[in-house]
């Protein structure tokens, strides 16, 4: 099996181009809902359908800090500029180092330095 990506709404759905070119399965949240649906919905989705939220967005880690939750993955860019061309592969390189921890349940930050991981329940 391997990582099934939810774009996040404050990426651009260029990214699901773009990862399905380097092998993941994505699709962005404007093709499945409301684009100002609450982050609790766009978890329950991704952990309903497996898939792992691609975000830029702070809440998801902070959600499934306060549930203890072991899911769904987050990967959690950290930069101001998010777009595809730019932190492309930064992204790909901590999908493929990180996808058994993706698939178990984690968390990764990726900033333009490096990538890390935290195993979920936080």
């Amino acid at each position: 099996m391997s990582v099934r990506i939810l774009i996040d709404m404050n990426l651009s759905p260029e990214w699901v181009d773009l990862l399905a070119a380097h092998g993941w399965s994505a699709i962005h949240w404007s093709h499945i809902a409301q684009h100002d649906a609450a982050d609790a919905s766009i978890m329950a989705y991704a952990r309903d359908h497996a898939r792992v939220v691609f975000t830029h967005d702070l809440d998801f880690s902070t959600l499934l800090a306060l549930t203890h939750a072991a899911g769904p993955s987050v990967v959690q860019v950290r930069t101001q500029n998010v777009l595809p061309e730019h932190l492309g592969p930064l992204v790909f390189a901590a999908l493929r180092q990180h996808e058994l921890a993706l698939l178990a349940g984690a968390i990764v930050v990726v900033d333009e330095r490096r990538s890390r991981v935290r195993v979920l329940p936080l």
